[in-house]
């Protein structure tokens, strides 16, 4: 009989230990929303991009790289796990973003996420005989800073 009740209080014990682990988890970071696809929504200017040179895109605005069928749009933050500034962080963390490549002249795309850091994914991909890398960015995630080459 009391190794009956010794195990009920051990289980008990356990379950209760358990939910309040999970009462005292970190609560998620914000990530910007995707921009919308509505026709209401004002387009950014698309930036000419010299290939070979860093250009920052906005969220949701595109870059026309200078002297090739490319186009760059930067569509996302898939993920943010970097430090907050004012925090003390034992690991900086990493923001993944999502692009839009395409190759007008032929009709063809593709998307890419890539990464701040090597440790979640790449940094950078090719399309269209070209690099694509993620450069920078911004803190609040509202910048990205490609080079094209």
């Amino acid at each position: 009989m009391d190794l009956q009740r010794f195990v009920a209080g051990l289980f008990a014990f356990a379950v209760l230990t358990v939910g309040a682990g999970s009462s005292v988890a970190a609560a998620p970071v914000p990530v910007p929303p995707a921009v919308p696809a509505s026709p209401a929504a004002p387009a950014l200017p698309v930036v000419s991009a010299p290939a070979g040179q860093d250009v920052t895109l906005r969220l949701g605005q595109e870059a026309a790289v200078q002297g090739k069928d490319l186009t760059v749009r930067y569509t996302r933050v898939v993920a943010d796990s970097r430090c907050r500034p004012g925090m003390t962080c034992i690991w900086q963390g990493e923001a993944t973003l999502a692009f839009l490549l395409k190759e007008p002249g032929r009709g063809e795309s593709t998307t890419a996420e890539l990464h701040s850091g090597p440790r979640t994914g790449p940094q950078a991909t090719s399309f269209a005989a070209s690099r694509i890398e993620l450069v920078a960015v911004s803190e609040d995630a509202g910048e990205a800073t490609v080079r094209i080459s």
